[in-house]
C-alpha cells in the first residue's frame, strides 16, 4: 500500500521537474535552432557535449529563467576533460539573443566561483548581445566580472567566441589566459546597431568586430575555422597546465624519446647572421614530437610563443622569428609575449628563451606605438617569473632585446647556452660604425670584435656554457630536469593579483 508521501507522490513531482527540463533543454526552440544550425553552428548545449567528455556535464541552474527563458540563456555546469574537472559556461543565443539579465549575471558568477573555490579551469563560450535591456534597474548586486577577475592567476580561465559577441559578456575575453575565436564570429563593446545609433557609422559585425579586428588587434589570441576546431583547440590549450595555480603542469607519461642530438639545427641555422630561416623549424626540432601549441601566431609575428613539452614535461617557450623584423622586438611582440610569460609563470610552466634578434625594433614607427612601454612591460613580466628560465643565444642578441629574452646576469635563470660566434652587446657592428662615425678600419676592427663577442664572453663567464647546436635539446632537458627538481612543495600562486590584459 503507497501513503500519500509514497511513490506516486514522488511520481507526480518527478514527472513535472522533467518536464520542466526537457523546455530548458529545448532552449530557443525547433525553428530558431534550425536557423542556428543552417548558419554552421552548434548550439550552446552541442557546444558544451563537444568540449566536455562524453557524459561527463552535469548542469547547474538549468530551470532559471523558466518557461519564457529557458535557462535563462546561459547553460552552466562542471564537466570533464581527459578526465580532469572544468566548470563551464555557454551562452544561448537562441534565448533572447544570449541576453544577460539578473539571473543570468548570478548564475556566471556563480560558475567562477565554483572554479576558484574548488581549484578547477573556467571556460566560458560566448555568443550574446550583454546585458538585457528589460527595463530594471540597476541594483547592488555582484558582476559576474568580479569573479571572473578573481580566477585570473589562480585558475585557467578560457574563452572561446563563436558568434556575435558585445557588451558586458565579452568583457571576460581579455581578461582570459588564452581566447580563441571561430572565423564566423565577431566581439566588440558594442554592436552594429549601438554604433550606427551613436556615430552614425554603419558597419557590419565582420568589420567590427571580426577576426581580421579582433586577431589583428591582440584581443583574440586564436582563429579556427569553425565551432569544432575552436572547442578542440580549447582542450588542446588546457593539456598544458594545471587545474590551478596550487598544482603543478602535468607531465606526459612515456612521451618523447628524450635525450637525443639534433644535428638538424646545423642545416637550419645559418651561420650567416645575415641570412634569414624559420625560427618554427627550429623549435620543432628540439621540443617533442607533435607537442606544439602555437599561442597569437598571427599577433606580433617577430616573436613567437609556443606551448611545447620537453621530454614530456610542458614547457612555454618564447623566440625571435628571423624571417619578421629581423626577428626584432616590436610593441605588438612584446605585448604577446608579456602576456604569455604572466600566463606561463602563474601556472608554473618553465620558460625557454631561444633568442636571435638585433634587439628591440627602433624607428619612429615603433616609437609611436610604444615600443619602450610595451618592452619594459615584456622584460619586468620575464624577469618577475620565478619558473625555471632557460635561455639559448643561437646568433645574436642585442641590446635591450637580451635583457627581454632572459640573457642577462643574474636574472634568475636555471641555464643560459650560446652557440658560438653568437654576438652579443650594446648593438651590431654596423650600427655601432654609424653612431660612432667610424672609419673603414675602425668599422673593420668592429665587426671582427662582433664575431669574436661570443668567445670574450665565455672567457669571462658572460653565460653558463657555449654550446654546440647539435647539443641544445640535451642540454636544455638536462638543465630543466635539474630545476624542476625545485618542486620540493606544494605549489602557490604567483604573488601577483592577476594577469593584466
Amino acid at each position: 500500500m503507497t501513503g500519500h508521501d509514497g511513490s506516486e507522490g514522488w511520481q507526480e513531482v518527478l514527472e513535472d521537474l522533467e518536464q520542466r527540463r526537457a523546455l530548458a533543454r529545448a532552449m530557443g526552440g525547433a525553428e530558431r535552432l534550425g536557423r542556428h544550425h543552417a548558419a554552421g553552428k552548434l548550439d550552446a548545449r552541442a557546444r558544451i557535449d563537444h568540449l566536455v567528455d562524453p557524459g561527463s556535464f552535469a548542469e547547474t541552474g538549468t530551470l532559471v529563467g523558466g518557461p519564457d527563458a529557458p535557462a535563462d540563456a546561459v547553460v552552466v555546469g562542471s564537466g570533464t576533460i581527459e578526465g580532469r574537472p572544468v566548470m563551464v559556461a555557454a551562452e544561448d543565443f537562441t534565448v533572447l539573443a544570449g541576453t544577460i539579465s539578473s539571473s543570468a549575471n548570478a548564475k556566471r558568477y556563480r560558475v567562477a566561483e565554483i572554479a576558484l573555490i574548488d581549484r578547477v579551469p573556467l571556460v566560458m563560450v560566448l555568443e550574446g548581445a550583454g546585458f538585457r535591456a528589460d527595463g530594471r534597474a540597476h541594483t547592488r548586486t555582484p558582476t559576474d566580472l568580479i569573479a571572473q577577475s578573481r580566477c585570473s592567476g589562480r585558475v585557467p580561465l578560457v574563452t572561446a567566441v563563436l558568434g556575435a559577441s558585445a557588451g558586458h559578456g565579452a568583457l571576460v575575453a581579455p581578461m582570459s589566459d588564452f581566447t580563441v575565436m571561430s572565423s564566423q564570429a565577431s566581439i566588440f563593446t558594442a554592436g552594429p546597431p549601438v554604433v550606427l545609433e551613436s556615430l552614425g557609422e554603419q558597419i557590419s559585425k565582420g568589420d567590427l568586430g571580426g577576426p581580421r579586428v579582433a586577431v589583428a588587434s591582440g584581443l583574440v589570441h586564436n582563429e579556427a575555422l569553425d565551432d569544432e576546431s575552436a572547442l578542440d583547440q580549447v582542450r588542446a590549450y588546457l593539456r598544458y597546465f594545471p587545474s590551478s595555480a596550487w598544482s603543478y603542469p602535468p607531465d606526459l607519461p612515456g612521451g618523447d624519446d628524450g635525450y637525443r642530438a639534433v644535428p638538424e639545427l646545423l642545416e637550419l641555422v645559418p651561420r650567416n647572421g645575415r641570412r634569414v630561416y624559420d625560427m618554427r623549424q627550429v623549435v620543432d626540432v628540439i621540443f617533442d614530437a607533435d607537442s606544439l601549441f602555437e599561442v597569437q601566431p598571427d599577433f606580433g609575428p617577430s616573436l613567437l610563443c609556443f606551448l611545447g613539452r620537453l621530454g614530456g614535461h610542458p614547457v612555454a617557450v618564447v623566440a625571435n622569428q628571423p624571417q619578421v623584423l629581423a626577428g626584432s622586438v616590436d610593441a605588438d611582440g612584446a605585448d604577446k609575449g608579456a602576456h604569455f610569460i604572466a600566463v606561463a609563470d602563474s601556472f608554473h610552466l618553465p620558460l625557454v628563451f631561444l633568442a636571435d634578434n638585433p634587439g628591440v625594433m627602433p624607428g619612429s614607427q615603433s616609437e609611436r606605438q610604444g615600443i619602450l612601454r610595451s618592452g619594459a612591460r615584456m622584460f619586468a613580466a620575464q624577469t618577475q617569473a620565478r619558473v625555471p628560465k632557460l635561455t639559448v643565444v643561437i646568433r645574436k642578441a642585442y641590446g635591450f632585446g637580451s635583457m627581454v629574452m632572459g640573457m642577462i646576469g643574474f636574472d634568475g635563470q636555471s641555464a643560459t647556452f650560446t652557440f658560438p660566434g653568437a654576438t652579443m652587446g650594446a648593438m651590431g657592428a654596423a650600427a655601432m660604425s654609424r653612431a660612432r662615425g667610424s672609419d673603414e678600419d675602425e668599422a673593420t676592427l668592429l665587426r671582427r670584435l662582433e664575431v669574436e663577442a661570443s668567445y670574450r664572453s665565455a672567457e669571462s663567464f658572460g653565460q653558463d656554457e657555449m654550446i654546440s647546436p647539435v647539443e641544445t635539446r640535451n642540454r636544455l632537458l638536462q638543465a630543466l630536469e635539474r630545476a624542476l627538481h625545485r618542486r620540493q612543495a606544494a605549489a602557490e600562486p604567483a604573488s601577483r593579483t592577476a594577469i593584466m590584459p
